[in-house]
């Protein structure tokens, strides 16, 4: 049998109701006593990381993960790490950058309704990832959730309530499970040897840009952040009304050292900022990286690694536009 770590980091799955509502309170050696059919199929450690609410998840505790899974590689033949849905994609795309090119599973999976439960999808998701890090063809980081395969830099959450809770963005899913059998799509290419990374820029922010967006708004973060993601309309742009004091903003944020990152709030298709003259604007200014087809969780996680590693402009283009974990496709 396979020897797989389980790491615990709270969440739905972990929770039991309290008189304050639901609250992460199982560790992982409790919650596998509710499944016992996976020790039939693996050999299974347990590491409590921490027992949080996920909406409580922040960089720091990205690192202690990956530093966590650098520390035990070795000893083991893949990992499970079971997680609150509400920020699990971030996670995994943060993990794609921490831990690049490994060939043992690291599968991140959760639950929509606590693992105790009647009427709980823990128990069926909980099985499926442990039969994907057991797996010889599932690589790297990924979310194994209501019997899908998702690569950890496209997940996202798109249902809040349902089982089918996440999507795979502009990417094919990786594979699928059906009574716990796998069969797989997809096998994400592997590098000899994983390449660990412990450094990541906290400094990053997000502004989701609405009609009338206040340019004090926008001044107001980039002053403030190393790295800002703006989220447009359709494939992007920035508005100009009828003063351009937007555009003057990021040109003095990137004449000031400042990272903008331009993505889209539309969910499929990513942004092409070469369409409209509000966007194509954008891509003069040097440090403007546009995301394309990645997904805003991956593209923040992916400049906060970058940041974490290079200020300089060229590099730190060239290092957004390299696919990692099948990232990107589409770069213009």
């Amino acid at each position: 049998m396979k020897k797989i770590l389980m790491l615990g980091t709270g969440g739905t799955i972990a929770s039991e109701m309290t008189p304050d509502g639901l609250s992460p309170e199982l560790t992982p050696a409790q919650l596998l006593r509710y499944v016992p059919g996976i020790s039939s199929i693996a050999e299974v450690d347990c590491l409590e990381l921490f027992n949080i609410d996920s909406t409580n998840m922040t960089p720091a505790h990205w690192v202690a993960v990956a530093r966590a899974l650098r520390e035990h590689y070795d000893s083991y033949d893949g990992f499970v790490i079971s997680h609150g849905t509400d920020t699990m994609a971030y996670t995994a795309a943060a993990l794609s950058y921490l831990v690049q090119g490994a060939r043992k599973p690291i599968v991140l999976t959760g639950a929509q309704k606590p693992i105790n439960y009647d009427s709980t999808d823990s128990k069926l998701n909980l099985m499926d990832a442990f039969v994907c890090a057991c797996s010889e063809t599932v690589h790297g980081v990924c979310i194994v959730f209501s019997g899908r395969v998702i690569v950890g830099t496209r997940a996202r959450k798109t249902c809040s309530k349902s089982f089918t809770a996440f999507s795979s963005i502009n990417y094919p899913d990786l594979g699928i499970l059906h009574d716990h059998r796998l069969m797989t799509y997809i096998e994400p290419a592997v590098l000899p040897r994983p390449l660990f990374f412990d450094t990541l820029d906290e400094n990053v922010g997000l502004i989701k840009m609405i009609p009338g967006t206040d340019n004090e708004l926008l001044e107001y973060l980039l002053e403030r952040k190393d790295a800002l993601l703006v989220e447009c309309f359709g494939v992007g742009g920035l508005p100009s009304y009828s003063d351009d004091r937007l555009f003057e903003t990021v040109r003095r944020a990137c004449d000031a050292g400042k990272f903008i990152v331009v993505t889209t709030q539309v969910q499929n298709e990513g942004s092409d900022l070469s369409i409209y003259q509000v966007g194509h604007r954008l891509k003069g200014y040097r440090r403007v990286l546009e995301a394309y087809d990645m997904t805003s969780e991956a593209a923040l996680a992916k400049i906060m690694w970058i940041l974490g590693r290079t200020r300089d402009a060229d590099e730190a283009a060239r290092l957004f536009y390299t696919p990692v974990a099948n990232d990107i496709l589409y770069r213009g």
